[in-house]
């Protein structure tokens, strides 16, 4: 028996179809809430999910509520915008995790804008773990990136689909919504400096990266976007960790206490 847990703000264009996935495998379905002002709750509530509300607190703290609302074992985690593949449907169901040596299980994740399946820029296979034994593992206590802590995971030959933007400018809006400001306020709280080249440094070997090393240049103006958007990105998180170094103003109005 497997728990499918979904961690929501907002979602309610993607809850009902997340939760209609997992229910393919899953026999009880945990939605952690971190207090939607949308109809979320009641469309989660309306399949059968059982809601816990909680202020949103990072990533991996998040993803850890639930696992003390489970009634078994085995967890499969997913973000609202992902979906199981029939093919992922079917390996699931082939598991014997009543005998499994292994602790938790990866699936190939196929990353889209719109309809558009990007395969370059390492968006994939994009191996992540999402089923695992939470008597064993859970996911990393962190406030972003966070992933499950598995010692000894195997990989499934099966994909899930993640609709991470609904079009481009989603893509380029996503520093905006200052992904880039939290992960320099981490920086900051850990020590990490910033010098005058780094902003531009980062943002250069991210564009590198993504389109030469990762061939985004096979995938055509999808492939320059994603690298371009990716190098946005690092140059951002590293002018505003310079930024608090260097203007003590700012560096004053900010709660580093409050990340989100």
């Amino acid at each position: 028996m497997i728990t499918g847990m979904v961690i929501t703000l907002n979602e309610s264009k993607n809850i009902t179809e997340c939760i209609e996935s997992l229910l393919q495998v899953c026999s009880e379905i945990i939605v952690v809430d971190s207090n939607s002002t949308d109809n979320t709750v009641e469309l989660a509530e309306s399949l059968g999910a059982k809601v816990v509300t909680q202020s949103y607190l990072g990533d991996g703290f998040q993803k850890n509520v639930g696992l003390d609302y489970t009634s078994n074992d085995w967890v499969l985690s997913l973000d609202a915008d992902e979906r199981l593949t029939d093919e992922m449907v079917n390996a699931i169901k082939k598991l014997d995790l009543k005998l499994a040596i292994h602790d938790a299980f990866a699936f190939r994740r196929r990353n889209y804008i719109g309809s558009r399946w990007i395969k370059q820029c390492g968006w994939y296979p994009d191996f992540c773990i999402r089923l695992y034994n939470s008597k064993e593992v859970k996911f990393s206590e962190v406030k972003q990136h966070a992933s499950v802590q598995a010692k000894n995971p195997k990989r499934l030959n099966a994909d899930i689909i993640h609709y991470s933007f609904e079009n481009i400018g989603q893509l380029f809006a996503k520093p905006g919504r200052d992904f880039s400001g939290r992960a320099a306020k981490i920086m900051y709280k850990k020590g990490k400096r910033a010098n005058s080249l780094s902003p531009f440094a980062h943002g250069l070997n991210a564009f590198i990266r993504k389109y030469i090393f990762q061939r985004g240049f096979l995938g055509g103006i999808d492939g320059m976007t994603v690298a371009l958007s990716s190098a946005v990105n690092s140059y951002l998180k590293y002018a505003k960790l310079l930024e608090y170094q260097r203007d003590p103003k700012i560096l004053k109005n900010e709660d580093f206490d409050k990340v989100w």
